[in-house]
């Protein structure tokens, strides 16, 4: 068996799961664009933490010092990993992206002069909805195969900018893995006046990231990471961006350790990022996110980025052999380096959701499969019209989603080897070929199948 060199590096690897047939295999997790497991030197560091772990912040206790220590070593941490500078970015923990990009869309300055948000039809929910509620929000269009159409983007840019406040795009996306040209997006935002935030849940734990100086031209004014997609899954993300913007304005959340002084008739706010960490804090998930970022660098960012195009090559090499497979995005091996190692696919006739669970039952094999948290992307991947929207759309509100458009996913990450590839392509092959034991049903509310008269044995697995 080829293992990759950075398999030693992770928690629960070789832990075998049980399948339709009775056996048991190791699990094989294609699903890292969900959620990651956890690296070693996080559980590690988590365990040495917990023994000293207490309250942060104004506590005299020597457990209250040093768990205040290692938030703010965290803190320090991550805006070194992202290439930040303290004197001009705060870091602020959150919980994941989706509550950072929230705080940013609440916290964020707009005026009746620029109130606008661009973004684009290929973004997560999470750097979507956020500023559809906070501002007037304009999505850029997308090239049929689904990147970004610069050129709808210097369009819009022309004309709203003077009302444009913000650019928020994903660095790299997590249905086709694509990877957008945010230095060059972030320099042509700047020349308008506006200001660029860059969602890196998905890109941060494949490729380096670099803020650059706030009087570079295409620098990242915002970036927004999950610890869950980083090999750290305790609960923790970050949102890093401009201290003169976090320093003012009222926080979204109010209560302990955001202020400064509190009387009956007024209230003086900390500053940044106090202002925006509201209660106590997830200190162990901002050690966790720090002790995985700091692994990332030992590694180095570089080797990430190749050990994941190898797999990527190989896999796009490999898929098409499969009977009526068919693959969105980018599918040439050659520009494997190009994009992140996140395939969406289809299987003929198969239904995504019928797939996804042949693919866990009998195989091992974690995917996903849906729409991704990226509804309107997949909708426009599929190439389904308005009329074909709306009847989805009717469906779903009638609770049945047996028919729900949808791809399967299949994500890399650091650990993944070339067998592990093979493992897919043979199981793909023969849920073509209808060569699978179970008989599924489906729940319509959900749209998702199961073997009839089987579930996995949980509680012998795991209980509280």
């Amino acid at each position: 068996m080829q293992k990759s060199d950075h398999r030693s590096l992770f928690v629960g690897l070789d832990a075998e799961i049980p399948l339709l047939s009775g056996s048991c295999r190791c699990y094989v997790n294609l699903d890292n664009a969900a959620s990651t497991p956890s690296l070693k030197a996080v559980q590690q560091a988590v365990d040495d933490f917990l023994v000293y772990y207490s309250s942060v912040h104004r506590g005299t206790g020597f457990k209250s010092q040093i768990s205040t220590h290692a938030y703010e070593q965290a803190r320090h941490i991550m805006l070194e990993f992202v290439g930040a500078d303290p004197a001009e970015h705060t870091c602020i923990f959150v919980k994941n992206t989706t509550e950072a990009l929230n705080k940013l869309a609440h916290r964020f300055p707009f005026t009746p002069e620029r109130n606008i948000v661009l973004t684009s039809g290929m973004e997560h929910h999470s750097n979507d909805l956020p500023w559809r509620a906070a501002a007037k929000t304009i999505h850029i269009h997308l090239t049929p195969d689904g990147r970004l159409d610069e050129a709808d983007f210097d369009a819009r840019l022309a004309q709203y900018g003077p009302h444009v406040a913000l650019v928020s795009i994903t660095a790299a996306s997590n249905v086709t893995g694509y990877l957008n040209p945010i230095r060059r997006l972030a320099e042509k935002t700047h020349a308008a006046g506006a200001m660029f935030c860059a969602d890196c849940a998905q890109y941060a734990p494949h490729r380096a990231v670099n803020m650059l100086p706030l009087d570079d031209p295409a620098h990242l004014d915002f970036i927004s990471i999950s610890a869950h997609k980083m090999y750290a899954p305790f609960g923790s993300g970050a949102i890093i961006g401009r201290r003169d913007i976090f320093e003012h304005g009222d926080p979204d959340m109010r209560g302990g350790g955001t202020v400064e002084i509190v009387t009956l008739d007024d209230v003086v706010w900390a500053g940044a990022p106090e202002r925006d960490e509201a209660g106590s804090p997830n200190t162990v998930g901002a050690v966790a996110l720090a002790a995985a970022a700091r692994t990332l660098q030992a590694v180095g960012m570089d080797e990430v980025a190749r050990h994941e195009a190898e797999l990527t090559a190989y896999a796009l090499q490999r898929l098409p052999s499969v009977p009526g497979l068919h693959i969105f995005g980018d599918a040439d091996p050659a520009r494997a380096h190009q994009r992140l190692g996140v395939i969406p696919l289809a299987l003929g006739n198969t239904p995504h959701f019928l797939a996804a669970a042949v693919l866990g039952y009998e195989f091992g094999i974690g995917v996903r499969s849906g729409c991704f948290c990226a509804h309107p992307y997949i909708l426009h991947l599929l190439g389904l019209n308005t009329q074909q929207a709306d009847e989805v759309r009717r469906r779903m509100l009638a609770d049945d989603r047996s028919d729900m458009p949808g791809l399967i996913r299949a994500s890399f990450g650091l650990y993944n080897t070339i067998e592990e590839v093979d493992i897919l392509v043979e199981a793909l092959t023969r849920i073509a070929r209808g060569d699978y034991q179970g008989q599924y049903t489906q729940d319509r509310a959900s749209g998702e199948y199961t073997p009839a008269g089987w579930e996995p044995p949980f509680a012998e697995y795991f209980s509280i």
